[in-house]
């Protein structure tokens, strides 16, 4: 703050306000200094509004000519950070002031409906949301009023699900996590289908959620058809894990798209099957077949590991083979991009933070209340995204090679 706006308000003044200031409460408490001066300049402003809609100043003559003038005032209890504070608002004869600086209808402070939503992303439920307000602020909500705050949301969630997207995404990242949800009365298990992208800029974008009844290829296609009718023409490479059908669901609409299954699913699925006494040896055999520089190398890795494990672990090199086709095309690329495409922690970070939120709840009451949700806690989640992921202009240039008459015209 400057000199110059910090002479607005006269010393003099600050020292005769705080005459009598003994503790913090006597300034920032119930009854305190800051609430009754928020209270008396927040009614003098009123008072100023009025006089300017009348035209004339409080016991002066009518100066407007439709005979207006004041007629008492309402009372108006507004919720804030500093708890409840009762408003005396001025009304006319003809009832036809509109209040400014609150608006009728009014009873939150600006801001006050953003704390509630801050809570509600955070993974609090209406009572705790409650509590909380009332511990810190002193004011009770009720729980419809933080029900009213919410649901708010539920417009700007369905043009965010509908929003045209980048007609090129390099790279696309589609996951899955398992939700409970109330649905006609009974506790489901649903599947909550997330797809992020990596735009042109290297820059992470979730494309949109999608809540089925349960994971399966058949609504992956459902998925992928929507972000192609949302504007998506081209994707260079996919990442999934090793749900059946998934890649050729991609495939189907996406037919230049190239497959990667995530190699960080396929190790952990094939440890199921190792005893805890083999699991590090394992680990480190598998590491030599997917860390190998070229494919040769990897499927000659292969061979040992099936030499070494084959008799007593069969599933594993099995799995391995069969899913071949799908594991291999990241060794096409430099190690730029493999960091990036080898495996889908970009997406299940999120779906990390998305189970931290909801694992102190049992169950949602429904689909919507999920989806106001995971939607704001979305929107918390990227807004730290504001920097290209790592190593991006090193990807993009090989991107530009190998896809460059794919590229989008600049």
């Amino acid at each position: 703050m400057t000199e110059e706006a910090k002479r607005v308000v006269p010393k003099e003044l600050i020292d005769s306000l705080l005459a009598g200031y003994k503790k913090p409460e006597d300034l920032i408490g119930e009854n305190g200094l800051l609430k009754q001066l928020t209270k008396l300049l927040v009614e003098k402003a009123l008072d100023a509004e009025m006089t300017e809609h009348l035209g004339h100043d409080k016991n002066h003559p009518i100066q407007n000519s439709f005979g207006n003038a004041r007629n008492g005032k309402s009372k108006k209890t507004l919720k804030g950070d500093f708890g409840e504070l009762p408003i005396d608002i001025p009304r006319d004869r003809q009832g036809s002031f509109e209040p400014q600086l609150i608006p009728k209808h009014q009873t939150r402070w600006t801001g006050f409906d953003d704390k509630i939503l801050s809570l509600y992303a955070r993974g609090m439920t209406v009572r705790e949301i409650q509590s909380h307000l009332e511990e810190m602020y002193g004011t009770e909500v009720s729980p419809t009023l933080i029900s009213s705050v919410t649901d708010a949301v539920i417009e700007e969630v369905k043009a965010w699900q509908g929003r045209p997207l980048d007609s090129v995404y390099p790279i696309v990242y589609l996951d899955c996590i398992h939700v409970k949800i109330r649905d006609s009365g009974v506790v489901k298990a649903k599947a909550i289908y997330l797809a992020l992208g990596i735009t042109m800029t290297g820059q992470k974008e979730v494309l949109g959620l999608w809540v089925a009844q349960t994971e399966g290829a058949k609504f992956w296609l459902q998925v992928v058809t929507e972000l192609k009718n949302r504007g998506i023409q081209d994707i260079f490479i996919a990442c999934v894990d090793g749900l059946k059908g998934f890649p050729e669901a991609i495939e189907t609409i996406y037919p230049n798209t190239t497959v990667q299954l995530c190699i960080v699913h396929m190790v952990r699925y094939s440890l199921n099957y190792v005893t805890w006494k083999y699991r590090k040896d394992v680990a480190s055999d598998l590491k030599s077949i997917y860390g190998a520089g070229t494919i040769e190398r990897a499927a000659q890795a292969l061979d040992d590991f099936e030499e070494r494990w084959g008799k007593s672990y069969p599933s594993i090199g099995q799995s391995w083979r069969r899913n071949w086709p799908r594991i291999i095309p990241f060794f096409d690329y430099s190690p730029e991009i493999r960091k990036v495409i080898y495996t889908t922690n970009a997406i299940e970070s999120v779906n990390m933070s998305l189970r931290k939120i909801t694992k102190n709840r049992g169950s949602f009451p429904s689909d919507e209340s999920l989806m106001k949700l995971f939607y704001l806690a979305l929107r918390n989640i990227s807004q730290k995204w504001n920097m290209p992921i790592r190593d991006w202009k090193g990807a993009l240039n090989q991107f530009s090679i190998k896809f460059e008459e794919r590229m989008p015209q600049q």
